[in-house]
């Protein structure tokens, strides 16, 4: 067998991974007020352009990101819903979510514009904190989701907060 490769047997080695095999990947629409898919926060670590109105990034293991989903016929809106998702490690469950490959850990799921609105909001508050809302604790993102399912206001993420959620996480390790 000249000029081919060796097969692959099994327990062989593996072919070397795609740069961003192990990344969470997702795909991004804009269609103005047709289809908007866009990323709230979240640092992305990887994107590629598809065409004027696609593109797919891709988030490192363990990252946290919020990806909204907005989209209207000519009857009005169809679907608003945000989601803050941690990005998987490999071999790691998850759960599946449209437009995202493979999936991820679900921190908060909120659909309709209203409670989407107010999680935007609170986003914000937490960024006037100078905190960056991808470093919040995810246990918050889960105490938000939950008030949000309630119809109740989320209690404030505050500095105090943040800094035991560092500090937690560097004992963690």
């Amino acid at each position: 067998m000249t000029g081919t490769a060796a097969p692959r047997v099994r327990g062989g080695p593996m072919p070397p991974a795609q740069p961003h095999e192990d990344m969470t990947h997702v795909e991004l629409t804009w269609v103005e007020k047709k289809i908007e898919y866009w990323i709230r926060f979240g640092r992305q670590a990887h994107e590629q352009i598809l065409d004027r109105r696609r593109r797919v990034v891709g988030f490192q293991p363990n990252a946290v990101f919020a990806f909204v989903r907005w989209a209207a016929n000519d009857y009005g809106t169809i679907i608003s819903r945000i989601d803050i998702l941690r990005a998987i490690v490999p071999g790691q469950s998850y759960q599946t979510v449209p437009f995202v490959r493979p999936g991820g850990e679900i921190l908060l799921k909120v659909e309709g514009w209203p409670k989407v609105e107010d999680v935007l909001r609170h986003i914000d508050a937490i960024e006037a904190l100078g905190v960056d809302a991808c470093d919040v604790a995810p246990d918050h993102w889960r105490h938000v989701a939950h008030r949000a399912q309630a119809g109740h206001a989320p209690r404030p993420y505050t500095a105090e907060r943040h800094l035991a959620w560092l500090k937690r996480r560097e004992i963690q390790g």
